[in-house]
């Protein structure tokens, strides 16, 4: 179990990173095709995160799902900045 614990909070410092990276090229570089490539990347994270969470506790999981439905907006919101700007 602590092999499963320590893989799922590495996946969850990933995860935070990707965010943060997210935020420095849509809003900093103004750069929504670069921010869309990376959001898929943090969408990919945060599934991998839940499932790893879910694994070590139920709740943990499915307390993420809000967070994956909000990237999902976001990447749906972030893809229509980039088309409406092509």
């Amino acid at each position: 179990e602590k092999k499963g614990v320590k893989l799922a909070v590495y996946v969850f410092g990933i995860q935070l990173a990707l965010n943060v990276v997210w935020s420095l090229l849509f809003f900093g570089l103004q750069n929504p095709f670069f921010a869309f490539v990376e959001i898929v990347f943090l969408w990919i994270a945060i599934l991998v995160n839940i499932i790893l969470f879910y694994r070590i506790s139920r709740k943990a999981g499915i307390i993420l799902v809000p967070y994956i439905l909000w990237v999902s907006f976001a990447a749906f919101l972030n893809y229509s900045v980039w088309v409406l700007n092509i």
